[in-house]
């Protein structure tokens, strides 16, 4: 196994996790949260917006931006078959997920810590999870995509 691969192989592990990780808020995490009352929901997401900003998440959300890039270069410089799948993934992480995250959650996640109750919950939760799904999806493409690179 020669650079490319190991390098392709962890593409696809971590944008494959962070899209997991994407998919579990969207599935179950947001879902829970609307069990509660409004001004708690808020309380307790904005205390893990909070949270996901330390280094296991972070490390995790940057690989998957960082990786796809770097393995996308490796492989156009080396001549490697399957480079442009891995071009591709790269694309669809940086715009699925880490623009989507910029442009669209962390604004919300601002929004949501400045205003912790029903009010904030209510303009932040259908927003917030629609721009998860975009993540979510974007994130299994880069993955899906990475792994037509080993093929």
């Amino acid at each position: 196994m020669n650079l490319w691969d190991v390098l392709v192989v962890l593409t696809v592990l971590v944008t494959g996790l962070a899209g997991g990780v994407f998919a579990a808020f969207s599935t179950f995490v947001l879902a829970g949260m609307r069990r509660l009352a409004p001004a708690d929901a808020a309380t307790a997401m904005a205390a893990i917006n909070e949270e996901a900003v330390r280094p296991p998440f972070m490390t995790l959300f940057g690989a998957a931006v960082l990786l796809p890039v770097a393995t996308a270069v490796v492989g156009l410089a080396g001549g490697d078959d399957g480079a442009w799948w891995v071009v591709a993934s790269a694309v669809v992480v940086l715009v699925g997920m880490l623009g989507v995250t910029a442009a669209g959650n962390v604004p919300l996640n601002d929004r949501l810590a400045a205003r912790r109750d029903a009010a904030g919950w209510a303009a932040f939760d259908r927003p917030w999870t629609r721009w998860n799904h975009v993540r979510t999806v974007a994130c299994a493409a880069s993955c899906a995509l990475a792994c037509l690179a080993l093929v």
